[in-house]
């Protein structure tokens, strides 16, 4: 066998994806006493004990958290954000595609994460103007882009982006409006670590994300991500899903 351990993984995580499943017709029984409430660090971190004891208390309240997951979610967030699997692997463990796998995890890690600071109402004012300025690149409405720009916004790209034709660092809304004018036709909104931005997944892989960041209704900044461990470690999610 050339990949005993490839065997071993997919072998034990379809034993426990089967098992996660089957709880739902079978009855079961908590083992030992309650699960303890997180520790508060009163020093600071300072005290190794402190340290100690809330190491002890998150892995409890972790299983708790995963516990409310579905069973492939569950199993595509552990394998690929704990085992570092990758979701080409995970993805025929679940019957779902690469891009779908990314998914399963992506929701899974929204919700052992908590919810997103940012206000519902804020959120959706940062969507629109997400929203609009794709609509204003795709047109290629200048003055659209412009209007949604701050005067010293600044657009950086990673240097995998800047290899597949990306410039390094545009400053100025003008600049940065005439680098996207007429532009982003592939780019999908989605959400970037919880934050409206946006994406272009060919076949519903992520090649480069979109990153804003906008503050009084204005677009500060915008930086483009294109490598691949960067990608793999943003939690993403395409509108609608």
């Amino acid at each position: 066998m050339h990949n005993l351990g490839g065997w071993l993984t997919t072998v034990v995580a379809r034993v426990c994806l089967d098992m996660l499943r089957s709880r739902k017709s079978r009855r079961e029984e908590p083992v030992g006493t309650d699960l303890p409430e997180l520790a508060v660090d009163h020093a600071n971190g300072a005290d190794p004990g402190h340290r100690a004891v809330l190491a002890d208390s998150v892995g409890p309240a972790l299983l708790v958290v995963l516990d409310t997951l579905a069973p492939a979610e569950r199993l595509a967030f552990v394998l690929h954000d704990m085992f570092a699997l990758p979701f080409d692997e995970i993805a025929p463990i679940v019957g779902r595609s690469p891009a779908a796998t990314r998914q399963l995890a992506s929701r899974a890690r929204r919700r052992v994460q908590g919810p997103v600071a940012i206000p519902e109402a804020d959120l959706g004012r940062r969507r629109e103007v997400v929203d609009a300025f794709l609509a204003a690149a795709r047109g290629g409405d200048f003055d659209a882009l412009l209007a949604l720009l701050d005067l010293d916004v600044v657009l950086r790209a990673d240097d995998a982006a800047v290899r597949v034709g990306a410039s390094g660092e545009v400053r100025g809304a003008a600049a940065v409006a005439g680098t996207f004018s007429g532009r982003a036709r592939v780019a999908q909104p989605a959400l970037v670590d919880g934050r409206p931005g946006a994406v272009w997944a060919p076949g519903g892989r992520p090649r480069v994300v979109f990153g804003f960041t906008i503050n009084a209704g204005k677009i500060t900044a915008i930086d483009l991500i294109a490598d691949p461990a960067r990608l793999d470690r943003l939690d993403l999610a395409l509108a609608g899903d």
